[in-house]
């Protein structure tokens, strides 16, 4: 079967660094053509993958030798640029957040069914098998009934020009890395998930939030405990309390490939530590894709719904 071929929309950090390795060295996927607004950029970023360097996005979305698109574009134009890419006839992978709107993301995935093709979000940490060990353990009780659940994603402060700090292109900490938090809470402890609180603080003289909490509730009674930020240093990590005990796990958003998550639970009786295989979540994503596309199915499809609603549940809660 020939490789599903992909087109890339920018350059990107995560494309350079994450993404255009993980298409290349796949086998069900390969590289074949960069866009960018800047046509020696593309050159550069296109030329060590044997791919076509395209000037401009419109441009490669009518190539015959794409199947299918990457977009990691900035969070304001992902809504834009992956409907231009679905109704060109591409299967998408686009960086989360999909849009800034509920209804547009929903509306995404309606034209995606409605065309026969795939839209997935970029949400990596999913893939990683370390999440349906830890779902499993608390299926089978470890830590009795589950309780609580808490969450928090921060980093340090991005440069003055970063992207990130610019409200036009969807800055802002709830977009950047506050869908980490949420998104574990939704995988986690399942989709009803309402918001409950919320609160967004401004950094000094920054024109988009730079830190956020938010307390979720399940229909069960589970309440969630969200944090995020990117004035902080660095913390990456959940925890789930029940009734006999915890589960904490640390670097569950972007482990390196090499990492070997260490599961540590404590009860009464004392505390274990499991220790699991390394994995690479970024290559497991293509691979989710790729597989996907060849079997019409869209992952966690309802989970990047869900994620929307509540971050625009939480936002608005924010404000009033």
């Amino acid at each position: 079967m020939r490789p599903l071929r992909v087109g890339v929309l920018g350059c990107a950090g995560i494309a350079r660094r994450r993404m255009l390795p993980a298409f290349a060295a796949a086998p069900d996927t390969e590289v074949t053509a960069v866009a960018s607004r800047d046509a020696e950029q593309a050159r550069r970023t296109a030329e060590p993958y044997g791919a076509r360097p395209v000037h401009g996005y419109a441009a490669l979305l009518e190539r015959d030798d794409v199947d299918a698109v990457y977009v990691p574009l900035p969070a304001a134009l992902h809504a834009r640029w992956t409907e231009a890419a679905l109704r060109a006839g591409k299967h998408v992978l686009a960086e989360k957040p999909l849009s800034l709107e509920p209804a547009a993301t929903a509306a995404l995935f309606k034209l995606a069914r409605d065309r026969g093709l795939v839209l997935m979000e970029n949400v990596m940490f999913v893939h990683h098998p370390q999440h349906a060990a830890v779902r499993r353990l608390v299926a089978e009780g470890a830590i009795g009934e589950l309780r609580g659940f808490g969450a928090a994603f921060a980093i340090p402060e991005p440069p003055p020009d970063d992207i990130r700090l610019d409200p036009e292109l969807g800055g802002g900490a709830l977009w950047d890395v506050g869908v980490y938090p949420v998104r574990a809470a939704l995988h986690l402890l399942g989709p009803d998930l309402e918001v409950a609180g919320a609160a967004l603080e401004h950094g000094p003289g920054q024109r988009v939030e730079t830190a956020g909490a938010a307390l979720l509730r399940t229909a069960s009674g589970v309440l969630a405990h969200l944090s995020f930020g990117m004035r902080h240093a660095y913390r990456n990590t959940y925890e789930l309390w029940g009734s006999e005990g915890r589960i904490t796990v640390d670097r569950v958003f972007t482990p390196p490939a090499d990492h070997r998550p260490v599961v540590r639970i404590e009860r009464a009786a004392g505390t274990e530590e499991l220790l699991l295989d390394a994995a690479d979540q970024v290559a497991a994503t293509v691979r989710a894709f790729a597989r996907g596309v060849r079997r019409g199915h869209i992952p966690f499809a309802d989970e990047s719904l869900r994620q929307a609603l509540v971050l625009e549940s939480l936002r608005h809660r924010a404000r009033h």
